[in-house]
């Protein structure tokens, strides 16, 4: 079946750009000019947003959030915008990854290819089963008190690295590259953000993790049996 990507973006420049470059690639493209065409898009079922924070009527991180309340699929944000703090929050809000602009459109195409496969080729892990939250892995199914809870590709990718060498520290750069891909390395403020993410979602005290452990410097280590 041909993978689907819905682009959002208001310049019409980029978006015939990245249409061009991602039909080139046997994808079908899906555009959007506004968040609100964007949020109604989702209806059709997209596997990786392309998402602008700069549009005409909503914020792009509110668009984020919408699609977030819907749909635990991968969204690479582009913005024009190089604060940390913008990064930060784009991460906090469930994006997968982020492009500033202008970008390279090479690299942007390696990371839409890592998006569209970051769930479907999760290596085998074996479950985790504590006494808080249970990880399936194969079946992406999770639950904490009795409950599912819903974790976005990136975080299961991630809890996965960490499940693969539980009790042992994971450094940043390994978790990096085999979340994110090769060219990743440096980005340890995504593990930090992602890293709180996941505990407000597993852990019974995430201001006081007693399964995810950060490791200063270092990396993150997994307790669990």
């Amino acid at each position: 079946m041909t993978q689907r990507i819905l682009v959002v973006d208001d310049d019409e420049t980029i978006q015939r750009t990245l249409r061009i470059n991602l039909r080139a690639r046997g994808l079908e493209v899906i555009t959007a000019r506004d968040g609100r065409t964007a949020v109604q898009a989702m209806e059709e079922r997209p596997d990786v947003v392309v998402l602008d924070l700069g549009l005409p009527d909503l914020d792009g991180v509110e668009v984020l959030r919408r699609i977030r309340s819907v749909s635990r699929i991968p969204v690479i944000v582009l913005s024009a915008r190089h604060e940390a703090d913008d990064k930060v929050e784009a991460l906090d809000e469930g994006a997968d990854d982020y492009v500033t602009k202008p970008f390279g459109m090479d690299e942007l195409m390696a990371r839409v290819r890592v998006a569209l496969r970051r769930v479907d080729d999760l290596p085998a892990t074996e479950a985790v089963v504590t006494g808080d939250f249970e990880l399936a892995f194969d079946t992406h199914v999770a639950h904490a008190k009795g409950e599912i809870i819903h974790l976005t590709p990136t975080e299961w990718r991630m809890l996965a690295v960490l499940a693969r060498h539980r009790g042992r520290v994971v450094p940043h750069e390994t978790i990096l590259k085999e979340v994110w891909g090769p060219s990743y390395g440096r980005e340890s403020n995504y593990l930090r953000v992602y890293a709180n993410q996941i505990r407000r979602k597993i852990e019974p005290n995430p201001r006081e993790p007693q399964y995810l452990i950060t490791e200063p410097g270092v990396g993150y280590t997994l307790r669990a049996s």
